[in-house]
């Protein structure tokens, strides 16, 4: 920690677990919470030239922990300075967000000034950085197809702004992971704030229908085939549906996310083990689907 005394804004030894959607996993060598784009374009110069290896969490809704931990920087965007929405004050349909933003946030705040055409994503859990880096998105629509530019820091400590031109947006995954995403700006269509209210309700309604019980913490495993092929109809066509591993089970609700019960009787040594029982659950379900239908599923799940 002595080389990072200079950075106040930085914690040592942190867990992850805190930081993850599924609550599992090993510690971080360094935490940084930068309260601004000095504090951390500065860390970020520090890191390459010490060779400090630096990774990026947002909501931690895709992530995976080994249980040994994860070496280098850590950094989290989830100060004020990272996390504010702006509306432009012209007629033109741009509004611009923080990386540390959620994407329901932003949804909602666009919906409320009368903004539409991403309230098709509201439920998609994850902040704007997250979502772009993976072009998170539904099988009719992705948030790659919104947005007018990205402003990037580099991971030599300057900062780029990006075209949607000079961007690429693959089928969930995105040119964007070469650096720290700051900020976007989105353009969208203009439309009635009863109606888009109404459009977004609906869909939060169903897309929660799809998803597990909230008393369980879940995740969602696989991408849809590039085909359009659901990861969940292909699981339960070979009859893995609520298949478990340990303290990983594939939900009776929704067989293409994982559930793990929450821990009730603070063993650590349980809720460190189940990061394996994750994996394995992850592979046995690949490979079953490899050996029945010829299909290779791709995990949504970043395994680090």
């Amino acid at each position: 920690m002595e080389e990072f005394r200079s950075f106040s804004f930085i914690r040592s030894n942190v867990c992850l677990s805190d930081y993850t959607r599924l609550c599992v996993g090993g510690t971080v060598e360094y935490f940084a919470e930068p309260e601004s784009e000095s504090q951390l374009l500065a860390l970020l110069k520090f890191c390459r030239k010490k060779n400090v290896p630096v990774r990026v969490i947002g909501a931690g809704s895709n992530i995976l922990v080994p249980d040994n931990g994860i070496s280098g920087v850590l950094f989290s965007l989830n100060k004020p300075a990272f996390c504010g929405i702006d509306c432009d004050d012209s007629c033109e349909p741009f509004i611009t967000a923080g990386a540390g933003i959620k994407l329901v946030q932003l949804i909602t705040q666009a919906v409320t000034v009368g903004l539409g055409g991403i309230e098709g994503l509201i439920g998609i859990p994850g902040t704007i950085g997250g979502v772009l880096c993976d072009n998170a998105g539904t099988s009719n629509d992705n948030i790659g197809q919104w947005v007018e530019s990205v402003r990037v820091a580099n991971f030599d400590g300057t900062i780029s702004i990006l075209s949607k031109s000079e961007i690429t947006f693959g089928y969930r995954s995105s040119s964007l992971d070469t650096g720290v995403i700051l900020s976007a700006t989105f353009r969208l269509e203009l439309g009635e704030v009863t109606e888009l209210s109404k459009r977004m309700q609906k869909f939060w309604i169903l897309r929660k229908s799809q998803q597990p019980c909230r008393e369980l913490r879940a995740i969602m495993a696989f991408n849809s085939t590039k085909t359009g092929t659901s990861a969940s109809d292909l699981i339960e066509r070979v009859n893995l549906k609520g298949t478990r591993i340990g303290n990983a089970m594939i939900s009776e609700s929704n067989s293409n996310f994982i559930v793990i019960e929450k821990n009730t009787n603070n063993n650590s040594n349980a809720e460190r083990s189940t990061v394996d029982d994750v994996k394995r659950l992850i592979q046995l379900v690949k490979d079953r689907i490899l050996e029945k239908t010829e299909t290779e599923l791709e995990p949504s799940i970043r395994i680090w």
